[in-house]
C-alpha cells in the first residue's frame, strides 16, 4: 500500500499538469476563433485560458504551473513556428496567473466568492493588476524580435491586457461556481432560471445586432441574475453577453458597424468589463447579505428558544434543560 501511494502521487500530479495544459490549449483555440489583428499582432477580446489557469491554481495549488507553460507553448505553436524568443510570452503567460494566485492567497480570498471583498479582490488582484505581466512580457517580446514596431506597443499592450483580464473576470467565476452546482429544488425557480437564460440570449442578440445603440439593455438581466441566483446566475449570464457581443463586434455588425478597430475594441471591452463587474460584484454583495441575514435569524431562533425555556409560570421541570450550569 505504501509503494502504491508513492507512485500514485506523482502520476496524479502529472495527469493534472497535462489536463491543465490540454484545457489551456483547447480554450485558447476557442478564443482564437474570434481573433483580432491589432497593428500586426494577433490578440483576442476574451482570452479564456487565463481564467482557466487561475481557477486551476485555486483548485490544485501552484504545482500545476508547468501545465500553464505547456499550454501556452502549444497555443503559440498553433499561431506560428515557435522560436526561443517566444519564451518571453510563455514566461509572461505563466507568471501572470501565478502572481494573481499569490496575491489572492495573501488577502485570504475565498473561492466561494460569498463576500464583497472576495469579488473586489478577484477584480483587482486576480485580473487588472497581474495581467499587466503577461501583456508587458508578450509585447516586449514582439518588440525585441522585430515583430512589433515600438510605436504600436501601447495599442497592442492594451488589447492584450484587456483580453487576459476579461478571461479572469468572466471565466474564473464560472469555473469556481461549477465546482459546487446546486440546482433549485423549487420547480418555479428552475423555470425562472431557464426563462432568464432564454431572455438573456434573445435580448443580447437583439442589442448586439441592432443598428441602434441598445447595449445597455443587457444590464437589467445581469442584475436580475445576480439578485435572484447570485454567482450561479450572474457568471454564465455575463459570459453569454460577452461571447455574443464579441461575435457581433468581430463581424462588424449592429452598433459595431462602420467603426474603426479602435472604436470597436473600446466599446466592446467597455461592455465586457461593465458586464463582468456588475454580475460579479453584485452577486458577491447579495450573497454576503444573505449569509448575514441567515446568521441573524439563527441567533434570533436560539435566543427565542432560551427565552421560551426561561418563561415565567413554568416549573423547572417544564422549562427543561438550560444553557447554563
Amino acid at each position: 500500500m505504501v509503494r502504491t501511494a508513492e507512485w500514485r502521487r506523482p502520476v496524479l500530479a502529472l495527469l493534472r499538469i497535462l489536463a491543465v495544459a490540454a484545457a489551456y490549449y483547447l480554450s485558447g483555440r476557442l478564443g482564437l476563433l474570434r481573433q483580432v489583428v491589432v497593428e500586426g499582432a494577433v490578440v483576442t477580446p476574451l482570452w479564456p485560458p487565463t481564467g482557466i489557469a487561475l481557477a486551476c491554481l485555486l483548485w490544485f495549488g501552484p504545482r500545476i504551473w508547468p501545465g500553464i507553460g505547456l499550454g501556452t507553448y502549444l497555443a503559440i505553436e498553433r499561431l506560428s513556428t515557435f522560436d526561443l524568443s517566444d519564451l518571453g510570452i510563455v514566461a509572461g503567460n505563466t507568471l501572470a496567473p501565478l502572481c494573481a494566485y499569490a496575491l489572492l492567497r495573501r488577502v485570504g480570498f475565498r473561492p466561494e466568492l460569498d463576500r464583497l471583498r472576495d469579488g473586489t479582490a478577484l477584480v483587482f488582484l486576480g485580473g487588472l493588476i497581474p495581467m499587466t505581466i503577461s501583456a508587458t512580457a508578450g509585447c516586449w517580446t514582439l518588440v525585441l524580435t522585430g515583430n512589433l514596431p515600438y510605436g504600436n506597443f501601447w495599442a497592442v499592450w492594451s488589447a492584450w491586457w484587456a483580453g487576459d483580464t476579461m478571461g479572469v473576470l468572466l471565466v474564473t467565476p464560472l469555473l469556481l461556481v461549477l465546482t459546487r452546482p446546486r440546482l433549485p429544488r423549487d420547480p418555479y425557480r428552475m423555470a425562472e432560471a431557464a426563462f432568464l437564460m432564454l431572455t438573456a440570449t434573445a435580448v443580447t442578440l437583439f442589442a448586439t445586432r441592432s443598428s441602434q445603440s441598445l447595449l445597455f439593455l443587457v444590464f437589467p438581466l445581469l442584475i436580475w441574475a445576480a439578485v435572484r441566483f447570485q454567482l450561479a446566475g450572474s457568471a454564465p449570464c455575463a459570459l453569454l453577453v460577452s461571447v455574443l457581443a464579441i461575435s457581433a463586434a468581430t463581424d462588424h455588425t449592429g452598433p459595431f458597424a462602420r467603426r474603426s478597430l479602435l472604436e470597436v475594441m473600446v466599446n466592446l471591452q467597455a461592455l465586457n468589463g461593465a458586464a463582468a463587474l456588475t454580475g460579479l460584484l453584485l452577486a458577491a454583495l447579495v450573497t454576503e447579505q444573505n449569509n448575514i441575514r441567515r446568521g441573524i435569524e439563527e441567533v434570533c431562533a436560539e435566543l427565542a428558544e432560551v427565552v421560551a425555556h426561561l418563561a415565567p409560570g413554568k416549573t423547572p421541570e417544564e422549562r427543561g434543560p438550560t444553557l447554563g450550569p
